[in-house]
């Protein structure tokens, strides 16, 4: 079965973005394609350094119009919204396109987007901002403050600190967590069943994830004795005048300038029926805001503590943006020409073809986002993009462009058809029987009575099998509820939904004649065995 480790999850996955030498990047909403670069391309100027001008960034702004056009009516994504920012000024914000499909609103630049994983990039801020307030530091052990947070090692658990879990070097598997998030576990249920969960790595692999970000931000906010979402407004929000930005999802439901979620059904766009609600991971994936909003968050991280009355010190904030562990493969090991991807704290973290440092981060909900940010510190430049419709490569595609323009003066290499493919490979459906006809000669099922019952798995929880109007019903968690139906003798199969199950996905549950019930979906690191 493919996994959800190489596809977009909520609020995603990184975006560590395939990255040809024409310009290098990573981000965060595309996971699994690492940050390899292509081959050396034999055109001569890609080798060439970067040299970011006025005029050079005067004509990536003037493209913008045309760069979105073309997103648009390539993908179909009803509305984007574009912010740019340089020499510590908004040089451009605006918006394109809807809000709502349902009621053609407009986009514009104070329309206010789910951001996804680029929560992840506006926490770590939030963190440097607690720093500097003297409550914590990023070396401070996770437990200090969260003494109820454990991992599987007790080891690990009294050493790990705030900078462990925002590098994703925790030891855990990719999107530990998210599971126990879609069948409608809490918080607190989630972060405390990650103790069940086997390490591999501990300091010595990069498994991204949402959760270990989120028990970072506990601990902080336990340090403050607030809650995130209100510290977070404190800290940051209030300060810099981000009057749209919020850590909740009753916020952005709330906002009359809001962008609904889209997502293609069976090929049309239309107003997702669930609406992404991620206040279980709100640190990693919950931050709503506007691209004005944004543009002000990038000029001070752009400023990077500089200056006698700084909005965040250099000591704080430049560890976020730093390399802290390396997300792709060795150069050195591949026989292709190849540049190391890295994350911070929060942050991508990479060197552009042009000899650049970028840091960056992007998010997708499947449920109807797709967002991204993209700076060059030492051009001063940063480009927001926020897209109301399922993660599709519109955002990498824009910010791509518009980053080859500065550098360069014209674009070297197709991003928006790059990204589409590289999306359109991670939404195809998941599961070995994706696609599939039940077989013509199948054995049927045994009498469905004896199915029924309650199965055990400590870190998923109960799994209740009983027979509701002559098929069997699977009850997950809180919220998980699936109709199990024949496939071939003690084979069933069921349709997952939501934020984590790409569209057709299909799922085999398999009775064992000792008593066990294995769920495929939920089997993709070995925790889907249920005992009866």
């Amino acid at each position: 079965m493919r996994t959800r480790d190489a596809r977009i999850t909520a609020g995603l996955v990184p975006l560590l973005l395939l990255v040809p030498l024409a310009s290098g990047c990573t981000a965060d909403a595309v996971p699994a394609v690492g940050s390899s670069a292509a081959p050396a391309s034999s055109d001569p100027r890609v080798d060439a350094l970067a040299t970011v001008t006025d005029a050079t960034v005067q004509a990536a702004v003037a493209d913008i119009d045309a760069s979105v056009k073309a997103a648009m009516d390539a993908t179909g994504t009803p509305g984007v919204a574009v912010a740019v920012v340089h020499g510590g000024e908004t040089v451009f914000a605006r918006g394109y396109g809807v809000r709502n499909l349902d009621t053609a609103e407009p986009v514009d630049e104070n329309t206010v987007f789910a951001m996804a994983s680029v929560s992840k990039s506006i926490g770590a801020t939030v963190v440097a901002r607690a720093i500097d307030e003297g409550l914590v530091t990023w070396d401070t052990p996770v437990q200090e403050n969260l003494p109820s947070f454990a991992l599987s090692d007790p080891w690990v658990s009294q050493n790990l600190t705030i900078a462990d879990l925002y590098a994703h070097r925790s030891g855990l598997y990719e999107h530990a967590g998210d599971e126990l998030e879609e069948i409608g576990y809490d918080r607190a249920t989630v972060l405390d069943r990650l103790r069940l969960v086997p390490l591999e790595g501990f300091r010595s692999s990069y498994a991204y994830g949402n959760f270990d970000i989120t028990a970072a931000a506990e601990s902080v906010a336990a340090a403050a004795g607030e809650d995130w979402a209100d510290l977070s407004e404190r800290l940051l929000y209030a300060p810099l005048g981000m009057s749209s930005t919020s850590s909740r999802f009753a916020d952005l439901a709330a906002r009359e300038n809001r962008a609904m979620g889209h997502q293609k059904v069976d090929g049309t766009w239309v107003v997702s029926p669930e609406q992404r609600q991620p206040d279980a991971q709100s640190p990693a994936g919950g931050v709503s805001s506007s691209v004005t909003d944004m543009a002000r968050w990038m000029t001070m991280v752009l400023a990077a503590g500089a200056g006698d009355e700084a909005f965040v010190s250099r000591p704080a904030l430049l560890p976020a943006v730093t390399p802290q562990i390396m997300t792709g493969r060795d150069p050195a090991e591949s026989t292709m020409n190849q540049r190391a991807g890295f994350y911070g704290y929060g942050f991508n973290v990479t060197t552009t073809a042009g000899g650049l440092v970028e840091v960056n981060h992007s998010g997708a909900f499947r449920l109807g986002t797709g967002t991204t940010v993209k700076m060059l510190p030492a051009a001063d430049l940063g480009i927001v993009v926020l897209a109301d419709g399922e993660a599709n490569g519109v955002a990498e595609g824009i910010a791509g462009r518009f980053a080859d323009i500065a550098q360069y003066g014209a674009q070297r290499q197709d991003w928006l058809a790059l990204y589409m493919g590289v999306f359109a490979q991670m939404a195809e459906p998941m599961g070995e029987l994706a696609g599939q006809v039940r077989p013509a000669d199948a054995a049927p099922p045994a009498a469905l009575d004896g199915y029924t019952g309650v199965y055990r798995n400590a870190y998923l929880g109960d799994a209740t099998v009983s027979v509701v109007d002559g098929a069997l019903q699977l009850a997950l968690g809180p919220t998980g509820r699936w109709t199990l139906s024949p496939w071939d003798g003690d084979v069933f199969t069921f349709a997952p939904t939501g934020e984590n199950a790409t569209e057709d996905t299909v799922s085999k549950a398999t009775f064992e004649t000792d008593g066990t019930l294995v769920l495929e979906y939920f089997d993709q690191h070995g925790m889907g065995t249920f005992r009866r």
